[in-house]
């Protein structure tokens, strides 16, 4: 059984155009091909507007699945039924899905803060929203246990909006304005991954030995607090006895000179990860990540490269 996950990066404009479409398709379909997979989780997967419909349609995805093995397989998708526009995420299974479901604050009450650099100040402290849900589902696998997956998408280290503290999009008005705004988007994304450990512990309470994979862009590397909320490593506990609700990246198989899935300027982070309950660990037996060429999210910004994607995919292979 192979998995895979991948962040396609802002992947399908609205209207749909298969047209405008074709030179990104181009540069993705091969990736999802040497893949292989038989789960794939995909990030950023944008929904389309249909003529006389309410809800948005998966269009582009569509387009690109079209030839590929994973044109016939099942798909789940976050947005209960009525994906927003932009950065939804997909799972697409070999195996039969059970039990979609949105999660969004169905664990975690998301937080106030009230913000003394708006202009004009905040008079009451508002919540501190999460920016998507978490994608929850299981599927059938042939052994007739369950496969336990969370598909997730947290808040890129990117400074949260603060009213009047914008002089354009990318540019700020002052540094405590910014400074503040930095703070909220990691608040947004250490609260969705404490969400997200919770929702795993429930698992766990159900099961001990329960076939778990979060996987996803976590938009953090293994020593921020994001990820290590949701690996519950023993060294961060302080009790042995909790080993068996750890969480371990299979990127941890891979040598540290290749273990990377986004270049910025010309930095190398492991910010996308598969992250496996122990019995799910046990069963790993290969790791790869698709990194050869990978296009720098800055310095290749604007060029042929930039049609791809800026994160590789990482897959990992594991025995039945």
């Amino acid at each position: 059984m192979r998995i895979a996950t991948f962040n396609l990066e802002s992947f399908g404009e609205d209207p749909f155009d298969a047209q405008a479409l074709a030179p990104r398709i181009a540069r993705l379909r091969p990736v999802l091909e040497r893949l292989d997979a038989d789960i794939l989780c995909l990030q950023e997967v944008n929904a389309q507007e249909r003529k006389g419909e309410e809800a948005r349609a998966f269009d582009a995805l569509t387009e690109l699945l079209k030839g590929t093995r994973y044109e016939t397989f099942h798909l789940a998708a976050s947005g209960a039924g009525d994906p927003p526009e932009r950065h939804n995420m997909a799972v697409l299974s070999r195996y039969p899905v059970r039990a979609v479901r949105d999660i969004l604050n169905d664990h975690v009450e998301p937080p106030h803060w009230r913000r003394r650099h708006a202009e004009p100040p905040d008079e009451e402290a508002p919540p501190v929203e999460f920016d998507r849900p978490i994608l929850s589902l299981s599927v059938d696998l042939p052994e007739g246990r369950a496969l336990h997956l969370f598909c997730v998408h947290l808040r890129a280290p990117l400074a949260a909006p603060v009213p009047g503290q914008k002089l354009s999009a990318y540019v700020w008005k002052s540094v405590p304005g910014w400074a503040e705004g930095y703070f909220l988007a990691a608040v947004k994304r250490t609260g969705q991954a404490l969400e997200l450990r919770q929702a795993i512990d429930a698992v766990f309470d159900a099961d001990p030995t329960a076939l778990i994979a979060a996987l996803g862009d976590f938009n953090a590397v293994d020593v921020e607090p994001a990820l290590r909320i949701v690996l519950a490593d023993p060294d961060d506990t302080g009790n042995a006895a909790l080993a068996s609700r750890q969480l371990r990246p299979v990127e941890a198989e891979v040598p540290k000179e290749l273990r990377y899935t986004v270049s910025h300027r010309g930095r190398h982070h492991m910010l996308d990860h598969i992250l496996t309950s122990p019995a799910l660990a046990a069963r790993l037996t290969q790791v790869s990540i698709l990194n050869r060429n990978l296009a720098d999210e800055v310095e290749d910004s604007g060029t042929p490269a930039a049609l791809g994607s800026f994160h590789a995919p990482l897959v990992a292979t594991f025995s039945d």
